[in-house]
């Protein structure tokens, strides 16, 4: 089956067919719920603004132009669900941990031990983009993790491409000073034992 491009969704949607909007639902509810996560570090709140915003999007699907992506379009609806709903929370932000992870039955081989290892790296990264602030985690997950281009964070955000360069830049910083820190005490820690 030939995969529609968001566009030919888009329209379809507009002349009433639901599936057309459901598949794109379906391509973007990933991207969306991890963006809501990152801000509103809140899994909860993070699937409301997920609805809000396809609702939204639904409602305002006339007023796409398309002279953007329509990816980018809906990631700019949620960014500002997501800020709408930090405000009305009065900036009183819930952490929690992304990582659930489950015990397992550890057999010493070099499969198991790399794949520890690998989600140990993950879960320190994610611990230092949550010590960013909420803004530059966002820019940050956008440009890494959801592979954005500058442009685009840039028209998400509703900030200059220059502005984006610097936070991005500020950030890469920050996260090298806070994955350092975090090694050296993990360090001391098990030189204790």
């Amino acid at each position: 089956m030939m995969q529609l491009e968001d566009s030919d969704l888009v329209s379809k949607s507009l002349h009433g067919d639901m599936k057309a909007f459901g598949i794109l639902i379906d391509r973007y509810k990933n991207m969306i719920f991890t963006l809501g996560c990152r801000m509103l570090r809140n899994k909860e709140d993070a699937e409301e603004m997920a609805q809000d915003t396809f609702l939204k999007a639904y409602k305002a699907l006339g007023t796409f132009k398309g002279t953007a992506k329509f990816s980018t379009w809906l990631y700019k609806i949620a960014y500002h669900k997501s800020l709408d709903q930090l405000k009305k929370r009065k900036r009183h932000i819930a952490s929690i941990s992304l990582d659930k992870y489950e015990q397992i039955d550890i057999k010493v081989n070099n499969m198991i031990l790399e794949e520890i290892e690998k989600q140990e790296r993950a879960r320190i990264i994610k611990s230092a983009i949550d010590q960013l602030r909420e803004e530059d985690a966002v820019i940050v997950t956008l440009y890494y993790f959801d592979e954005l281009s500058i442009r685009e964070i840039a028209e998400i955000v509703s900030l200059n491409t220059q502005l984006i360069k610097v936070r991005l830049f500020r950030s890469r910083k920050q996260l090298a000073i806070l994955l350092s820190t975090f090694l050296t005490t993990e360090k001391e820690i098990n030189y204790e034992y």
